[in-house]
């Protein structure tokens, strides 16, 4: 399900975890995405800055899922669907 939404906004998406953390504070992020394989390090800081500003998170099982929904040849620990 959520492969498809992040495939369908294509050109309103930010990927990677640090990108998506500055979508999240200058509060343009309406939804982030997080793969549930992804590294917790790098997670864990999205997670933190969602739940800060109230953006809905949604866990998907892969990385490599995500970054193929994203558009690109490798992995995204992290999206956020923007307005």
């Amino acid at each position: 399900m959520s492969y498809e939404k992040v495939a369908q906004a294509n050109q309103s998406i930010i990927i990677g975890a640090k990108q998506v953390i500055k979508s999240i504070k200058h509060g343009d992020a309406l939804e982030v995405v997080v793969a549930e394989n992804a590294e917790r390090r790098i997670t864990d800081k999205v997670l933190k800055a969602a739940n800060d500003y109230d953006v809905p998170i949604t866990f998907v099982e892969s990385m490599k899922k995500l970054g193929e929904a994203s558009g690109i040849d490798v992995g995204a620990a992290a999206v956020a669907i923007n307005k």
